[in-house]
């Protein structure tokens, strides 16, 4: 039998493309073990729409993703908190209840790809394998962050 789920913040500034996608990826991949939401220090106020056509494209429903102030969770605990963009990572953060593991993703922003619709796509959908790859790779057992 399972215990609780692993609660995961996932950062970015801007709360609109690499956050959203990993917390999406999360709540999909690990269904049960693990629980993500995600927020930004700057939130942009939108979700990037490449980051819910690249999640589509490749089978995952996005839901309803919107984007949010990592103020909303200020009072929640959370076992694991993520960063995805080296800005975010940088940052003071708020502190969160608990004593939560933190690690850093370092993922390229895919909303500054410029080019041909295919350059941009390629751009997303290298941040969502460089995410989903480390996702894979969560361990199922907490104490091993």
């Amino acid at each position: 039998m399972q215990g609780k789920p692993i609660n995961v913040l996932v950062l970015c500034t801007g709360n609109s493309c690499r956050s959203i996608m990993a917390e999406t990826l999360i709540n999909a991949l690990r269904p049960g073990r693990y629980r993500a939401v995600s927020a930004g220090s700057h939130p942009t106020g939108y979700v990037h729409p490449k980051s819910i056509e690249t999640l589509k494209r490749h089978g995952i429903d996005p839901g309803q993703p919107r984007s949010k102030s990592w103020n909303e969770f200020a009072s929640e605990t959370f076992d694991l908190v993520i960063t995805v963009c080296d800005q975010a990572a940088g940052e003071s953060c708020p502190l969160f209840q608990g004593a939560p593991t933190k690690m850093h993703w370092s993922t390229p922003d895919p909303a500054k790809a410029t080019g041909s619709g295919a350059e941009v796509n390629a751009a997303f959908d290298e941040a969502f394998l460089m995410l989903k790859a480390r996702i894979e790779q969560l361990p199922n057992d907490p104490l091993r962050f």
